[in-house]
């Protein structure tokens, strides 16, 4: 229990070494010396809070607002010291709000909860007490023996003790951890493979010394040191005895292993990034600004209280005579009063900083969310996949991405790779309907006939369908595997190929197609595989030596390039072959330099080649990938490409996605060795970018690519950031390949704190994807093929590449003008509601007197001019979206924060300035003078001057934000007119009834007496008058002078009357299933009404 304690309070406990011991079924010694090292439990944590630290860390997190913490501080003010308002005012706005985000925040991390209970309550055998005993994955612990069947996933890192074949091998695949689809075989020691039964695995008596745990997935030096002492042999292990988490078991019927790494200390959990909460641009903004408008608030707080004692310090007005002191006053100290009065005007003025603002923007968040949901243009059919929003505080941060980082396998391609054409004796061919047929001809023009294969053709289908390391699994409707020559006629439905390549998996089941469509090719033959030669990157081919009926024959397919394979082969003599097998067997079995020996027989082997042909395989992209990357590029957005997968691979798909243009020149930083070598190869970079950017013509525009490899990255971000960036920024794209989870969120956190803070994105498939998308300041998760785990951490959730288009351009644009408008506007009419305030403090001798009713006070940014900004905040559209889909470049026009700059941030502070004084001096200047307005001589007082002021606010700040609206539905006509019409309601019967309930009614029949005076609603309509048509002057010249690309496309998609293309409501749960969404017409767009544009 106390482990337990400090492990949800973050205390994990330290290790004692370097090392770690892992007895085997846990049979540890007998003797009384032996102290057990504790590890990690096996559960996965993916959560921000638990049920102890939820409180006190949420409400850290919340009081890092600056509003809430000011309002906290206004609080306690008013309840210490006698103010002109209650405390009410301000502790029951910020309850709701902290109340309000505390629960949705803890509703999302209660989802994440969730989902870790599903992966720690996931079923699993282990060994104990002589027995296979099901219990759950967060139950295994260090030194369990674990099985694991086909097709399950390695709930644990494991050193493989044996498996169901003969040899103690076992095929896996590591796709949600590098995102490699490549088959992987990894290998038992021999003194274990034999124990395939419970009995021999419990009465196995071994040991496991390794390394503590390590982030690293390809360091091999660093991966796994271990030894296995077994009846006093010690057996050294490496990464191909290692099976780690997340990894999946492929083409083997069961395993077992013992665990070494668990739960947060398993490879996957350590590239795992802490949860931190992400903050928006906006939110940021919003900050700054809150702190400028605390300046002014001082600034008035203190110029009132200062004022107030020079005013005093004539004795008529510090003491007059119907306001005598009493002797305690007279005795009190004057430091304390100053204060007293300092805090009293601070809590008078405080509604400048406007805590509704931070309501507004939640429910905002919260309600605009449901868009991206609900769009059809986001359901994936095949999948039945809609969009999902994992957390609403960043929807805004769509419209300000600068920077993409995007994951190679399952997110812009299919994971399948297809077999297009080849060529055989200088004749291209391609496949048609099962069969090759020579380039220009088609199925039709054989005449039904099937064509005969010449002795080079013949001789190109057996090398390729000979020379790989495909597996296949079979398996008959009873137990066990079968012999797949014994169903010669119907086997192929059942059979599945596993393949270390993904090329060689598609040419074999090319050329497994190819047999029934010609008369001469025989169906079956056996051959004797005499030797592999493995693949590696500086030879760049693979062979194969077989036994034909007819001698030897060596069929290697060399130098891979564009998804291309040259296939080639090689006839042997018998005596030829001995001398063959001779160096082979020496190189294998050399002590020393064993790698640069077997390179020289390889090379021997490989020469006198006869080439046969080339084939042409085609990784299969998602659909429209090119096009959205495309997009995001005119919009000013910069794709990085990072991938655990090889560099030929991944510099393959980046042409075919068009990442990477034909035209580009690539630049390349890979097989660095050394700090040094690194180094220099960055600073030849950079002159090359930096002479080639001297060299360009005006008609001319050279764009670079850029290659990075996992190894050379390592060495660049150790010493040579600054330098590195530089060579980065002055590329059009960026390729990162074998590049490790955490490593990929490094590169990701190197943009993000670079000088110029670029927002960016990070959008991937797999468990290998949700560092860099925890890290990024937006993460997308694609619903791909490998598991939730990216979906389950990321902020948004989409079924295709393609669908990342219109989140950014479409919903991230409306999401930010309608979110920066919503902030500007609130301090606006927040500066146009405390500011006659404080000029009524100039004429009221600074005695504290408030100039508006407290009901008016609550109720003005609740009830009076709340929802016409929340309607706009969710309704809002400049543009169409179908303009905003076609024309990416306008994203350029929000770029950088743009709407919330410092100059516009400016101008809406001193419009609200400007509209404050003429509220409150065109009030004056009308009642200053002459106060008997009535016909009957009767005078206005005090409240009806305040009355006047806010009527005139009220109408002007409404009408200020219709003058923005540029997308009229009828919930914008209901709320603008609405919101008028229910403040003369409400003050109408507020001031037109006594209520009991009321201390006292100072505001009786005063509204009244206001509205039947033909003076004052003349006064309303000049005061109104002159506040806005300045401001639509600005507009029409603006529009007409200086038109931004934007107010341009407004006028170029409009047709007569300004009329927006119809949308219509979103189908129910059972009528989305049904819709498709490219193609119905009544589909729901962006949003669920019939909206009109105004320019």
């Amino acid at each position: 229990m106390l482990r337990w304690i400090r492990q949800q309070l973050g205390f994990d406990p330290p290790h004692q070494s370097d090392t770690r011991t892992v007895y085997i079924a846990n049979r540890f010694p007998q003797h009384g010396h032996y102290v057990p090292q504790r590890f990690a439990d096996n559960r996965i944590i993916s959560s921000k809070y638990t049920i102890w630290n939820f409180v006190p860390k949420n409400l850290f997190e919340q009081f890092r607002r600056i509003a809430n913490f000011y309002f906290l501080i206004i609080f306690l003010v008013q309840l210490m010291i006698d103010t002109p308002t209650s405390p009410v005012t301000s502790g029951l706005p910020l309850f709701f709000v902290i109340t309000v985000t505390a629960i949705k925040q803890g509703y999302e991390d209660w989802l994440r909860h969730k989902a870790d209970n599903e992966v720690n309550g996931a079923p699993v055998f282990v060994v104990r007490s002589g027995s296979l005993v099901q219990t759950r994955s967060k139950n295994i612990r260090v030194g369990d023996i674990v099985r694991v069947a086909k097709d399950e996933t390695f709930p644990v890192d494991l050193v493989l003790l044996s498996s169901d074949r003969i040899e103690g091998t076992c095929h896996i695949t590591t796709t949600s951890l590098d995102g490699e689809t490549n088959l992987k075989t990894h290998y038992s020691v021999p003194e274990t493979l034999v124990s395939r039964s419970v009995s021999r695995l419990e009465s196995l008596h071994a040991v496991v010394e390794c390394q503590q745990p390590d982030a690293d997935l390809y360091r091999e030096a660093l991966l796994l040191h271990c030894l296995l002492i077994y009846h006093f042999l010690i057996r050294p292990l490496g990464p191909e005895n290692l099976l780690l988490r997340g990894a999946r078991l492929k083409n083997t019927k069961e395993i077992f292993g013992v665990a070494v790494y668990t739960g947060m200390e398993s490879k996957m959990a350590l590239n795992y990034k802490c949860k931190s909460q992400k903050r928006s641009a906006v939110e940021k903004s919003m900050n700054t600004f809150l702190l400028i408008y605390l300046g002014i608030l001082l600034f008035e707080a203190v110029l009132s209280t200062i004022l107030k004692y020079a005013w005093q310090a004539e004795n008529k007005w510090d003491e007059p005579f119907y306001n005598q002191k009493t002797e305690q006053e007279r005795n009190s100290s004057q430091i304390l009063k100053f204060i007293s009065d300092f805090l009293a005007f601070l809590v008078l003025y405080n509604f400048i900083i406007p805590i509704s603002l931070y309501v507004t923007v939640e429910m905002q968040k919260f309600l605009g969310s449901f868009f991206i949901g609900w769009d059809l243009d986001l359901y994936h059919e095949e999948s039945n996949q809609m969009a999902q929003v994992n957390t609403s505080d960043l929807n805004e941060e769509l419209g300000q991405v600068e920077y993409v980082f995007t994951d190679k396998t399952g997110t812009l391609t299919e994971n399948e790779m297809l077999f297009r054409e080849c060529s055989i004796n200088g004749v291209k061919y391609q496949e048609i309907n099962g069969k090759l047929v020579p380039e220009g001809m088609t199925d039709d023009s054989l005449d039904g006939s099937s064509p005969r294969l010449s002795c080079e053709e013949l001789l190109f289908l057996k090398a390729v369908s000979l020379c790989h390391t495909v597996q296949i699994s079979y398996e008959q409707p009873g137990d066990g595997p079968g012999d797949p020559f014994s169903h010669a006629n119907g086997f192929s439905s059942q059979m599945e190929y596993y393949a270390s390549s993904p090329d060689e998996k598609a040419l074999v089941e090319a050329t497994k197609r190819y047999p029934g469509g010609y008369t001469d090719l025989p169906l079956f033959h056996r051959y004797k595989l005499l030797h592999i030669l493995e693949f590696d990157a500086n030879r760049r081919r693979m062979s194969v030596i077989l036994q034909t009926p007819s001698g030897s024959l060596l069929i290697p397919p060399p130098q891979k390039g564009l998804r291309t394979l040259v296939v080639a082969c090689r006839h042997f003599s018998a005596e030829e072959y001995v001398e063959v097998d001779r160096l082979l067997h020496e190189a294998c079995t050399a002590l020393q330099q064993r790698e640069e020996r077997l390179a020289e027989v390889f090379s021997f082997i490989e020469k006198d080649l006869e080439l046969l042909g080339a084939t042409a395989v085609e990784d299969k992209l998602q659909e429209k990938v090119q096009e959205t990357i495309e997009a995001l590029r005119l919009a000013g957005i910069k794709v990085w490409v990072l991938t655990g997968d090889k560099h030929e691979t991944a510099v393959s798909v980046s042409l075919s996605c068009g990442h990477f243009h034909r035209t580009m020149n690539i630049l390349e930083l890979v097989q660095q060795k050394s700090d040094n070598e690194c180094a220099e190869q960055l600073r030849q970079l950079f002159w090359k970018l930096k002479k080639t950017f001297f060299m360009i013509k005006e008609d001319h525009v050279i764009q670079h690519g850029l290659v990075v490899d996992g190894a050379s990255l390592s060495l660049a971000l150790r010493g040579h950031e600054k330098l590195f960036m530089e060579v980065c920024k002055n590329c059009s794209a960026v390729l990162c390949c074998r590049m490790a989870p955490l490593q990929k969120a490094k590169v990701v956190r190197l943009l993000k704190t670079s000088p110029e803070k670029p927002i960016t994105l990070a959008i991937g498939d797999g468990a290998n994807d949700v560092s860099m998308i925890q890290e990024a300041h937006v993460g997308i998760g694609i619903m791909g093929k490998e598991g939730r785990q990216a979906v389950r951490n990321s902020d948004y959730a989409i079924a295709r590449f393609k669908f990342l288009s219109k989140l950014l351009l479409v919903h991230g644009h409306f999401y930010y003008i309608r979110i920066a408008t919503l902030v500007q506007y609130f301090f606006y009419k927040n500066v146009c509601f405390i500011t006659p305030q404080f000029l009524y403090q100039f004429v009221c001798l600074f005695s504290q007197q408030t100039l508006y009713d407290s009901v008016y006070l609550t109720l003005y940014n609740i009830c009076f001019t709340s929802l016409p900004i929340l309607i706009y905040s969710l309704f809002e559209q400049l543009v169409h979206p179908h303009v905003l889909q076609s024309k990416p470049a306008l994203y350029r026009d929000i770029s950088r924060n743009s709407l919330l700059s410092f100059k516009t941030f400016l101008y809406w502070t001193l419009l609200g300035f400007c509209h404050a004084f003429v509220f409150f001096f065109g009030s004056y200047i009308l009642m200053g003078e002459d106060t008997s307005l009535m016909g009957n001589g009767q005078m206005f007082g005090n409240w009806t001057f305040g009355t006047l002021v806010f009527t005139v606010m009220v109408i002007t700040v409404t009408l200020k934000l219709a003058l923005e609206t540029h997308f009229w539905t009828w919930m914008n006509h209901f709320v603008t007119w609405g919101s008028i019409a229910f403040y003369f309601i409400f003050s109408l019967f507020y001031g037109g009834i006594i209520w009991p309930f009321l201390h006292t009614q100072d505001m009786y029949f005063v509204f009244v007496q206001l509205l039947s005076s033909g003076s004052a609603w003349f006064a309303i309509v000049i005061i109104i008058t002159t506040c806005l048509f300045p401001d639509i002057i600005k507009k029409v010249f603006y529009r007409h002078l200086q038109p931004t690309s934007t107010q341009k496309s407004q006028v170029g998609y409009l047709g007569p009357g300004g009329v927006c293309l119809p949308t219509r409501h979103p189908p129910s749960k059972v009528a989305v299933n049904k819709l498709h969404s490219a193609e119905t017409g009544n589909a729901w767009r962006s949003h669920p009404q019939h909206g009109t544009f105004t320019q």
